[in-house]
């Protein structure tokens, strides 16, 4: 926005403090006038000296000022002081302004660097807690997030790209072989098609639910968080079947506020996740629910391979994968799955907590605010 030109914060302080330095020198001067020159009288009686030659005149003459001899004398002065107090004043309160409005200057610097795209750069403001080292501070923490923001959504676009060409060179390559071999299985070479534009469209979708899920605009209804997880249950069963894991359902009711479809979308992610990456056989999943506190807790425990510590808190990253990258079966995913939960959980004012286990597999917490 284009403003006019105006003083400066620190010229307007230096006014003020000069300001005030010369209003209290004139309440000190007004104070002497009113509690002392004003009763000196104007006109002095002096007493009658004795006849020459009666008495013999030894006595000293004595000068005694009236009022406006006082007003001679002081009235000079007092425009000295006034102008000495004027100059201390601007010149004072310059230098004083200048100090106190130095961190201001050096967090004025960082936001220029920070708007040129530098978000590197931080206050660092040292010395004991004011105003202005809260602000620094509170400055640095948002530069700070800001960075990682922005590093994560550079991250999450080269992944998506890079997700998104790999379907579609395959098409092309596809469609390129059929082109130069028409004779080659025509069955085959439409069935890998379409498994190729299925995972483009996989990702697609999962790509808006996750854009969806950061945008936080949905009507928000009471929701028992137990009833979702025994209809993901009931609807992974074949699933876990499929793979020999065994899905058992505990707890009681948790109620919270929130869309409906977005968090039967987190519900069933945690346990599609827990039943693909569980052991080859024989493994379980227990979905737990439960409130206390004012907090609804949604709890998702699996067995499985052991997962190193320093992995667990990139799973909630895009395009992450507790196992290999490359899965062959038909539940291969596109790596957004946690990442859509984590979006979700925060549009939602929750928290996403992630355990590995002690002999295998994950446990992932999910905290809401209740609701009645």
């Amino acid at each position: 926005m284009a403003r006019e030109p105006g003083l400066s914060v620190r010229l307007k302080m230096t006014l003020s403090y000069a300001g005030f330095v010369m209003l209290a020198g004139g309440l000190l001067l007004g104070t002497v006038w009113v509690f002392l020159l004003r009763y000196v009288p104007e006109v002095i009686d002096t007493p009658r000296l004795p006849e020459p030659g009666r008495y013999p005149l030894h006595l000293p003459v004595v000068f005694v000022p009236n009022r406006s001899d006082l007003l001679r004398a002081f009235a000079p002065r007092a425009a000295e002081v006034l102008a000495f107090l004027l100059m201390f004043g601007l010149l004072g309160g310059w230098i004083l302004a200048g100090r106190m409005l130095a961190p201001l200057t050096r967090i004025t610097h960082a936001t220029r660097l920070a708007a040129d795209g530098s978000l590197s750069h931080r206050t660092r403001m040292e010395g004991r807690s004011d105003e202005f080292r809260e602000l620094s501070d509170a400055f640095d923490s948002m530069l700070e997030r800001l960075e990682s923001h922005v590093a994560e959504q550079q991250r999450f676009a080269a992944n998506a790209s890079h997700e998104l060409r790999t379907p579609l060179a395959i098409s092309r390559t596809l469609l390129d072989v059929a082109r130069r071999d028409p004779a080659r299985g025509r069955d085959e070479l439409i069935e890998r098609l379409h498994a190729a534009n299925k995972r483009a469209i996989d990702l697609t979708e999962a790509l808006l639910l996750l854009s969806r899920g950061d945008r936080g605009d949905f009507t928000r209804e009471s929701i028992d968080l137990s009833l979702l997880a025994e209809e993901a249950a009931e609807t992974l069963l074949p699933l876990a079947e499929q793979r020999r894991i065994t899905l058992e359902v505990t707890g009681g009711a948790a109620r919270t506020s929130g869309s409906a479809d977005l968090l039967a979308q987190v519900v069933a992610n945690l346990v599609q996740n827990a039943v693909v990456h569980n052991l080859p056989g024989g493994g379980t999943v227990t979905i737990h629910t439960e409130a206390h506190g004012g907090i609804s807790v949604l709890r998702v425990e699996n067995t499985g391979r052991r997962l190193p510590p320093e992995l667990v808190p990139l799973l909630v990253e895009p395009f992450q994968r507790g196992t290999e990258r490359v899965r062959t079966d038909e539940h291969a995913g596109v790596g957004l799955g946690l990442a859509i939960v984590h979006s979700i959980v925060r549009a939602h004012d929750g928290t996403l907590d992630l355990v590995p286990g002690p002999d295998g597999g994950l446990l992932v917490t999910v905290r809401f605010p209740g609701a009645p």
